[in-house]
């Protein structure tokens, strides 16, 4: 387990980098990293060609699709038809919440990276069930594959890390007083996650991507996209609320509280297991120097930002969308999820032959415990960084 002096040692190593920069130009064509890069591909395609099997999803695939959707719609149905009594409306809402988050987490993720199916019109399909549950694929498409994925950790371009309300996840972000009991609060505001993407936050990127264009730059039409989150959010409105309004006797403080305990169910599944893999004591945030390149490329990139967890746990693999292996979703988003275990020993041996970080933490509450420290860390002095 790291000390609190390491996590100061890192303040001290990436401070004296930071600048104000625009564009990011990572070193894609350092000898190094581009060998790193060339064996790493070469062995996992060769793992692929010798098991004969496709990179994308399969059977075990398949029957997670079907068990989260019914997770998520069969205590729906059993509310709306046995209407039970309010503990047994909120048991089934709670369902729904960790079905909820069984589909982002294992679904629509692999959906929107392309890696759910050769064919893009499956990947398109189970991309959209992200909209099914509230939520807008596009604006997670621009935020998640295009900004996080390609800015792992850097400030100012990865959305993950922006400070979000009174939540603090860079050392470059200023420090405020609140931020020091922030690992104590912030599991609720994990929990507020999704309620918060499905009201507000889906209509607020749509609109910040429009303005900085990157919308237009990811889309064959702006207006279509709006046409379609507004829709889309229309239609999830009328069936999760409307239906419960118009077919049962419930009021309707008791369908909010129902449908918000969904929400608080399904933001703390998706945050326990989206946000641990880029903030413990051991990533970096690689900060470009004043001209805006990077020390590393982007490949290599990766393995400095992200972390393994509690990758012995088949349950955490199973629901988590395989998540936990975060070193092997950076490096192959284009891979379905269901191989990651199989490839995990293949970077692990290539990483430590080519000395480059390979995190991994052993079990998933020592992963949370180690989240909070490094939360806590982040609203102490400590963490604070100075701009050159």
């Amino acid at each position: 387990m790291p000390e609190w002096h390491n996590l100061k040692e890192k303040k001290d190593r990436i401070e004296h980098t930071m600048a104000e920069v625009t564009n990011i130009y990572f070193n894609n064509e350092d000898p190094h990293c581009k060998e790193f890069a060339k064996v790493l591909n070469g062995r996992v395609n060769e793992y692929f060609k010798t098991k004969g099997i496709s990179k994308y999803g399969n059977g075990e695939m398949y029957f997670k699709t079907v068990f989260m959707l019914t997770l998520f719609f069969a205590p729906f149905a059993a509310i709306i038809y046995f209407e039970p009594v309010w503990w047994m409306a909120l048991g089934l809402a709670i369902l729904m919440g960790l079905g909820m988050a069984g589909i982002g987490l294992g679904i629509m993720h692999d959906g929107n990276h392309g890696s759910y199916s050769k064919h893009k019109w499956v990947n398109n399909l189970m991309g959209y069930t992200l909209n099914l549950v509230g939520a807008n694929a596009m604006n997670w498409k621009i935020q998640h594959n295009v900004k996080h994925h390609t800015y792992t950790n850097i400030e100012d371009h990865d959305e993950d890390i922006e400070p979000k309300a009174i939540l603090r996840f860079s050392p470059a972000t200023p420090l405020k007083k609140v931020h020091k009991y922030q690992y104590l609060y912030v599991w609720f505001f994990y929990s507020l996650g999704t309620f918060f993407w499905v009201t507000i936050k889906d209509f607020a990127k749509i609109t910040r991507y429009n303005k900085e264009g990157i919308l237009h730059k990811n889309v064959s039409s702006v207006a279509k996209e709006y046409a379609i989150l507004i829709i889309t959010k229309i239609v999830y409105f009328s069936w999760v609320i409307g239906i419960p309004v118009l077919f049962t006797s419930y009021s309707g403080g008791e369908i909010f509280l129902g449908y918000f305990i969904m929400h608080l169910a399904a933001g703390l599944g998706v945050g326990v297991i989206f946000q641990p893999a880029h903030l413990l004591p051991e990533v970096e945030y690689p900060e470009p120097d004043e001209n805006g390149k990077m020390k590393y490329s982007r490949f290599v990139h990766q393995l400095y930002t992200s972390v393994n967890f509690a990758n012995g746990s088949k349950l955490v693999t199973w629901y988590g969308g395989g998540l936990n292996f975060q070193v092997e979703h950076h490096l192959f988003p284009h891979i379905c999820h269901v191989h990651y275990v199989n490839l995990a020993p293949i970077v692990k041996a290539t990483a430590a032959e080519f000395d480059i970080p390979y995190h991994a933490k052993k079990g998933f509450f020592e992963t949370m415990s180690e989240h909070t420290k490094m939360l806590k860390w982040l609203g102490t002095p400590d963490s604070q960084l100075t701009k050159a």
